[in-house]
């Protein structure tokens, strides 16, 4: 991560509340072939969130705890702070002496953009200016947000503006946190209505509809140079599962994510 860091554009894409389980069946039934094409051997890796809701869980990531491999352990992070007697930072960890990676990469020289999506992300109050407030520029509006039926390709329009607007010397690390997959998300299946509500269907419809456009953000984050992407889940969500709805709770539906990170080659 060392080498990465100091060439190469970053992309943290993280599809707010997507479970694991849906992620996994639509890759295998080639109904994301956009997303699939980029997962190394064409599936999600299984691992466990560091939080059961967004705010704890992004908290957390941009500390450097990505989700962990759903495996017996320990295993070295990508990005660490410098923290002594920590087992999961190894030689190949890009180590910050910031309090967190947005601010240690800006030291690092790059331009950090978050392209917000849940609440967390709106700056609507002093909550909401946590996350966004670690960047260096931040983006939200109504069209971005979990209300939004478009509000992936909204999110994906901004980011290529931003791309576009930056020096081509100009190193990026890039935030989007996709707020399709939230409820509501009825709306992305056909035929749904509001008074039969969010469904594990819907769910994934609305995963459907990220991989419409994802092809659009990729292109944007690799038409200057080489970009190391990260996308993941923050946490999932149940729909009835042992009678549980929703998140913020302990459920294997919740803890369970997928998650990849692969180069998206320069398309210039």
């Amino acid at each position: 991560m060392n080498e990465v860091v100091s060439r190469d554009d970053l992309l943290l894409l993280t599809l707010d509340t997507l479970r694991y389980d849906v992620a996994v069946e639509l890759a295998e039934a080639g109904r994301i072939p956009h997303l699939a094409r980029h997962l190394p051997g064409g599936t999600w890796e299984k691992r466990h969130a560091p939080g059961s809701f967004t705010y704890a869980s992004h908290q957390a990531m941009f500390a450097g705890f990505l989700p962990t491999p759903a495996t017996p352990g320990p295993h070295p992070r990508l990005f660490a702070a410098r923290f002594a007697g920590s087992e999961s930072t190894a030689g190949r960890t890009y180590v910050f002496d910031t309090p967190d990676l947005v601010s240690g990469l800006a030291a690092a020289g790059y331009r950090t953009v978050c392209v917000g999506g849940v609440g967390f992300f709106n700056r609507q109050g002093a909550l909401g200016n946590v996350l966004p407030g670690l960047f260096q520029e931040s983006h939200w509006e109504p069209e971005f947000g979990v209300a939004s039926p478009t509000s992936f390709e909204a999110q994906v329009a901004r980011a290529e503006q931003v791309v576009a607007g930056l020096p081509h010397e100009q190193r990026l690390f890039l935030f989007v946190n996709a707020a399709a997959l939230h409820q509501p998300n009825w709306f992305h299946l056909p035929g749904a209505t509001r008074a039969a509500g969010d469904t594990r269907r819907t769910h994934a419809a609305a995963l459907e509809y990220i991989d419409r456009h994802v092809g659009r953000l990729f292109a944007a984050m690799s038409a200057r140079r080489r970009c190391f992407a990260m996308v993941c889940s923050d946490h999932g969500t149940t729909y009835g599962d042992d009678g549980y709805t929703g998140h913020r709770l302990g459920h294997e539906a919740v803890w369970t994510v997928p998650y990849a990170h692969f180069f998206l080659e320069p398309t210039a």
